[in-house]
């Protein structure tokens, strides 16, 4: 089943060291009662997706996808569908 870790971090700049600590990417989640920092950690961290104050989870209406050993690029949503597309040149003289 679903498996999620829960580690303390000492302030910030320690929870965003842990964060990015990881050859992984795909999602990450931040608890906070402060929703504009919260934003501004969310920038810093390197994840495919960030939620806050929820779990990750996948939505059609959003692409999904991740970063580092956790993929590249994006499916689900209108993003998505460019993955799936590959645009050819022709030339002719």
């Amino acid at each position: 089943g679903p498996v999620a870790t829960l580690i303390q971090a000492t302030d910030e700049e320690d929870a965003i060291r842990i964060a990015n600590d990881s050859p992984f990417g795909l999602g990450a989640s931040l608890w906070t009662s402060n929703k504009e920092k919260a934003k501004q950690l969310a920038a810093r961290i390197e994840s495919g997706s960030v939620f806050i104050n929820g779990m990750v989870k996948s939505d059609p209406r959003l692409p999904f996808g991740g970063i580092k050993n956790s993929g590249y690029g994006r499916e689900i949503s209108h993003y998505g569908i460019k993955e799936f597309v590959n645009i050819k040149t022709v030339w002719i003289k």
